[in-house]
């Protein structure tokens, strides 16, 4: 009996533990939440999305925007913590205070209302990348074919509007999915024709990976990145453009930018 009575016990600790776990702890492969308190810059950001922000072969997040946040982040006085958010659901991870900026290839163009704005730093284009035996040459070649874009993304609000929308009729399909590495996979496996993406990301997997991808010559659209806070947060804004400004008068963004670019591409003086 006493033998029973110590196997109920043992069995009600581990599913107490098991309750307790599933609301405080986190499991590898989850995006365990970082703590958010006023000496750290917590920077939301699609894990998915190099050279800006991904995560490398030794498992670290890592590019550009990263390494220009911690640099921020120290002239802030300011500890930085990377959160890999869905790309779909950085607005609630905004308003809910979880993050204080979006910082990842984050394009104002069509969104300028929607947040507080960084002074854009970046140039950017989406643009259309097939495979390098692929008979299309050109967007009109997009006439009936499948094509894929990120949800939420900028490239699928480009073509919400204006030429993209127009283009975007011309499509046998058009196919949302959660991140750029699905949709480059469906075009490498011949599941889709093409994928509308930001120039950077498309050029830096095309290099790095030795992808048999090739860009088509015409832009779907033209935009800038910049860095979005939740409305109203102008103070946290002004001191991070006033960082970014220091950086550039330093050398550090130059550095930076060299780093990942091969040469200075912002447009921030």
């Amino acid at each position: 009996m006493k033998k029973l009575k110590a196997i109920i016990a043992v069995s009600l600790i581990g599913v107490m533990a098991l309750a307790i776990c599933g609301c405080s702890c986190s499991t590898s492969g989850g995006n365990t939440a970082v703590k958010n308190d006023e000496n750290t810059f917590v920077v939301g950001f699609d894990a998915e999305f190099p050279p800006y922000g991904f995560k490398d072969e030794s498992g670290n997040y890592t590019g550009f925007d990263l390494d220009l946040a911690s640099a921020v982040a120290n002239k802030l006085g300011m500890k930085v913590a990377y959160q890999p958010i869905d790309w779909d659901a950085k607005d609630a991870e905004l308003k809910s205070g979880t993050i204080d900026c979006i910082w990842n290839g984050f394009t104002i163009n069509g969104r300028e209302d929607q947040y507080e704005w960084s002074e854009p730093y970046l140039d950017n284009k989406q643009i259309v990348v097939v495979k390098a035996d692929s008979p299309i040459q050109s967007n009109a070649d997009l006439a009936g074919k499948n094509v894929e874009v990120q949800k939420e993304s900028s490239a699928e609000a480009a073509l919400s509007e204006g030429a993209g929308a127009a283009l975007k009729a011309t499509f046998g399909n058009l196919t949302t999915v959660a991140d750029y590495n699905t949709a480059l996979m469906d075009l490498e496996s011949g599941a889709t024709n093409a994928v509308i993406m930001d120039s950077g990301v498309a050029e830096y997997k095309i290099k790095s990976e030795s992808k048999a991808f090739r860009l088509l010559p015409e832009a779907i659209a033209s935009e800038q990145y910049g860095v979005g806070f939740a409305k109203g947060n102008t103070a946290l804004r002004d001191k991070v453009n006033k960082a970014l400004h220091e950086l550039v008068a330093d050398g550090s963004m130059e550095q930076i930018t060299n780093k990942w670019f091969g040469s200075n591409i912002v447009i921030i003086k």
